[in-house]
């Protein structure tokens, strides 16, 4: 699985103009799934990001987690990232997941962070969506659970 994480003070998706999800502070979670996912890289995904350190402490350090700012997930689904790009100029998808594996190991991810005590909102999966927000830092990170050495 891949995840692109944006900080943001805020953020909503809209689906078809009707408001889906919003947060404020927290983090913007695009998440894409491959062939080879299985609920252990979503376990991981699930365990990583709350507790990752990259909101400012009273110093200004990146020193603070989701829990610790008592921050919302904000969580979009994202076959994108996993386009390949390297022959031609139109993107090649085949590395994503088929719809239906990819919406259930996308929904477990976002079960298993609820489970952490976050607050998590979302679009709707399959569906063309709208994203906003406002990305402060700006911080962004890209985790990919078959990187974790």
């Amino acid at each position: 699985m891949r995840a692109v994480i944006q900080r943001a003070v805020n953020a909503s998706v809209e689906v078809e103009q009707e408001q889906m999800g919003a947060i404020q502070e927290g983090l913007v979670v695009l998440l894409g799934v491959t062939h080879e996912d299985t609920e252990e890289d979503a376990r991981y995904l699930a365990n990583k990001i709350p507790h990752l350190r990259i909101f400012e402490d009273e110093e200004g350090k990146m020193n603070r987690s989701l829990h610790d700012v008592k921050g919302g997930l904000l969580s979009i689904s994202q076959f994108t990232l996993y386009g390949d790009t390297r022959k031609g100029r139109r993107p090649n998808f085949m590395e994503a997941a088929k719809p239906d594996i990819a919406s259930q190991l996308y929904e477990r991810f976002n079960e298993m962070v609820r489970g952490e005590g976050i607050k998590v909102e979302t679009g709707k999966f399959g569906s063309m969506m709208n994203v906003q927000l406002t990305n402060t830092g700006p911080v962004t990170l890209i985790l990919d659970s078959k990187n974790t050495k």
